[in-house]
């Protein structure tokens, strides 16, 4: 797994923010209250997330929305991804009223780039809980969630992938998880090939002790900021 890096409070006017590093990827995680609720939620809260790229995150420019004039079909299917991942880790009903929009985005892409916008937006999240809402926190309404890319390339199964390991896999795979190691969400591609049961199993044992180590990391920055 490549090495980690969390820093905290790097954009001063949101609730919460962190600069997420994993390996060259490098993404901006904000968490910011909103002042209301989506009209269809009565006495529970909301966790949103919104997903973008930098420009110059890649060796080809990505082109900016605005300049398309189109929603990019691939950031919202992360940025739901994104969110349901947040959502899954909190107690929304024991947060009435309160609306939080998690923006992750992306500075440096090497790969990975959703499972580190979850790992940065989860930090963010309970950072702005904890400067707003400290008692929420005590409560444990949300608990930790990680994800880790874990893939097949030539054969032998590697986790966390770069960009060059992902542009080879034969078999991809994302598995997000919670702090009792159960499976939030899980999306896994034959890219190039098939892959068995056996290695299934196999990816989600090398995700499952990638991610306990990426808690020890979470936590380690939410405890003392």
């Amino acid at each position: 797994m490549r090495d980690i890096k969390i820093t905290p409070g790097v954009i001063v006017n949101a609730d919460g923010s962190v600069l997420y590093e994993s390996g060259d990827t490098h993404v901006i995680c904000t968490a910011t209250f909103d002042s209301k609720t989506p009209d269809w939620l009565q006495g529970t809260g909301w966790i949103t997330a919104e997903y973008s790229m930098l420009p110059a995150s890649t060796n080809s420019r990505v082109i900016r929305e605005i300049s398309k004039g189109k929603k990019n079909a691939r950031a919202q299917e992360i940025q739901r991804l994104i969110g349901r991942s947040l959502r899954g880790c909190a107690y929304l009903a024991k947060m009435p009223d309160i609306s939080i929009i998690v923006d992750c985005d992306v500075i440096n892409a090497d790969g990975g780039t959703r499972t580190a916008s979850i790992n940065g937006g989860y930090v963010a999240l309970a950072l702005a809980i904890k400067s707003r809402y400290p008692n929420l926190l005590d409560q444990k309404i949300i608990n930790p969630v990680a994800a880790i890319s874990v893939g097949k390339v030539n054969g032998k199964i590697i986790e966390d992938l770069n960009y060059e390991e992902d542009s080879n896999a034969e078999v991809d795979l994302n598995i997000v998880m919670n702090h009792e190691n159960q499976l939030v969400e899980i999306q896994g591609t034959g890219e190039q090939g098939t892959f068995s049961r056996a290695e299934l199993n196999e990816m989600l044992i090398v995700g499952t002790n990638c991610i306990s180590k990426i808690f020890e990391e979470q936590n380690k920055i939410i405890e003392v900021s």
